[in-house]
């Protein structure tokens, strides 16, 4: 089973997370994209971002539609009642534990999951500033995806040398592989300059955020009175 990790804060989700998940479903053919919102992102520790709980509502909301979208609350659970930042390798390491379970209980197929991590050209530039970022290459896949304003750059200019010429060009994906089996894979997208923060900013100033996001998610909002202020930046 493929499935494609799309992690995130999530604060709120909005159209543009939607629709890149359904374009990355399609164009690799995964089984599952699954939605996972950070407890404590490590990229934002100082600010004040709107409790896991509701970001995990507003994301049940907004894909309860599409059959191929899940939710996961696994980074909820693992930091509970702590203020640890929640670190990708450590979410990887957990899901797989947890898929290899569900595998031993009977409850998986028997040739069990292949992960891929969806990250931004943003995120995927600063790859060596992750956490245990050389084992992260070793257990999961990569598919990296345009974002407004940050250049993609190739392999070469992300990895130390060392490590790029560890991932050779492989046309059948026209991608890259490694010894592991694990790929990286650019994915050409549609660009949509919506942003969490630019909705907040909105809703704060009392203006309409309307097709900015789902019905589902901005009438939770109103009900739980999210936004009302802008989060400190």
């Amino acid at each position: 089973m493929k499935i494609a990790l799309f992690g995130g804060t999530f604060d709120p989700v909005h159209y543009g997370h939607l629709r890149l998940a359904e374009e990355v479903r399609q164009a690799m053919d995964f089984a599952t994209v699954l939605f996972m919102p950070a407890a404590i992102p490590p990229h934002k520790p100082s600010e004040e971002v709107t409790s896991v709980a509701a970001r995990l509502d507003m994301l049940t909301l907004a894909v309860s539609s599409n059959p191929f979208f899940e939710v996961s609350d696994l980074e909820a659970v693992r930091h509970e009642g702590t203020e640890a930042c929640s670190y990708t390798i450590d979410t990887v390491r957990a899901l797989l534990k947890a898929k290899s379970a569900e595998k031993e209980a009977g409850r998986e197929e028997e040739e069990g999951v292949d992960i891929s991590l969806v990250v931004g050209s943003d995120s995927f530039n600063e790859l060596t500033t992750w956490c245990d970022y050389e084992e992260l290459l070793e257990l999961v896949s990569f598919v990296v995806v345009a974002r407004p304003g940050y250049a993609v750059k190739k392999i070469g200019e992300v990895l130390p040398v060392a490590l790029g010429r560890k991932f050779w060009y492989d046309s059948t994906i026209e991608g890259y592989k490694n010894e592991a089996g694990k790929t990286i894979t650019y994915l050409s997208n549609t660009l949509l300059e919506i942003s969490s923060s630019r909705i907040r900013e909105l809703i704060s100033s009392g203006i309409s955020v309307e097709y900015l996001l789902p019905p589902e998610v901005l009438k939770y909002i109103e009900k739980e009175g999210l936004y009302a202020q802008a989060p400190a930046l």
